[in-house]
């Protein structure tokens, strides 16, 4: 209190910025990122620490990379953002952070995404180009066209497996890949589900594509993608060239742990208290955390197994 009995004007922390950029960057949706290390893994590399590294590192360049591109989406939606609960607190969509701010720090984490990409290899920039003008496109144009939006999203993380795999100079098989894109997808059209279910009436004012995915729709898009990624699995595991390749055919056990986690994320998405986006459940749900843990172990434990 002053002497003229007018407190003075609360400064604000200097750390406030930083800390509302880092909650823009999304760190909580870097898990995506996490199918740059199928390569290490099934390419069976996982035991050369110099795998490991550029692993790593092409991890934290689609970190940046995405990133990045969310910086960029939330300032092309930062007014639609006001009209879903959630999204509305955002830093850019709040004013917390100006468009400068984002854009500049977008454009800084680009660059630098792409160059470290070309210093592991061409290969990979090359890669990390394409996954930065996919999302590009999605956000200017793909995702306002109604199922080209969820299949762009899945093909990002397709992307993101070919480049963990390029990266090592190891291939993936195809099936491996038609595993990721389905899953993907899968992942896409529940959180349709879950916005059309959260905005109700106001779900056109967020997202207009969202007009063209009605309910029952959505949930038989989401039966049939969840059906063709166990098949897809299921088929993968049994292969003859998987089994050619890892010289065993034991990674057909692992089949119960996709087939629980498909079905508990099945049960939660219909749970009106589940979060309102495939991470937040991932992130949130310790059954399903240990699901995923689970098949991790078995499946690193039949590829690596020590006879």
């Amino acid at each position: 209190m002053t002497m003229t009995g007018v407190s003075p004007p609360r400064e604000t922390p200097a750390n406030t910025l930083a800390a509302d950029l880092l909650v823009s960057l999304r760190p909580d949706q870097w898990t995506k990122n996490l199918f740059v290390f199928a390569g290490l893994v099934f390419g069976e590399r996982l035991l050369e620490p110099g795998a490991v590294a550029r692993s790593c590192a092409t991890f934290a360049i689609f970190c940046a990379l995405s990133s990045a591109m969310y910086l960029i989406n939330d300032l092309r939606d930062r007014s639609r953002d006001l009209c879903h609960p959630v999204k509305a607190t955002r830093p850019i969509a709040a004013g917390r952070v100006s468009p400068l701010a984002a854009g500049v720090v977008a454009a800084l984490l680009l660059a630098g995404g792409i160059a470290g990409s070309f210093l592991l290899g061409s290969g990979l920039g090359i890669v990390s180009v394409a996954f930065a003008a996919l999302l590009t496109v999605y956000t200017w144009a793909l995702k306002t066209i109604a199922i080209l939006d969820v299949l762009t999203i899945a093909i990002g993380f397709v992307v993101r497996a070919v480049a963990g795999a390029v990266v090592l100079g190891v291939a993936i098989s195809p099936w491996l890949l038609v595993c990721t894109l389905l899953l993907a997808l899968f992942l896409g059209l529940t959180k349709r589900r879950q916005e059309v279910v959260t905005l109700g009436t106001n779900a056109t004012g967020h997202r207009p594509v969202l007009a063209r995915y009605t309910l029952p729709l959505v949930d038989q898009m989401v039966t049939i993608v969840a059906g063709a990624t166990l098949v897809s699995y299921a088929m993968y595991t049994t292969s003859p060239s998987t089994t050619a390749e890892f010289g065993t055919d034991l990674l057909t056990l692992t089949l119960p742990f996709p087939l629980y986690g498909v079905l508990r994320y099945l049960m939660l998405i219909h749970d009106n208290r589940a979060g309102p986006g495939p991470s937040d459940i991932l992130l949130r749900d310790r059954p399903l955390a240990v699901c995923i843990i689970g098949w991790g172990l078995a499946v690193a434990g039949i590829i690596y197994r020590p006879f």
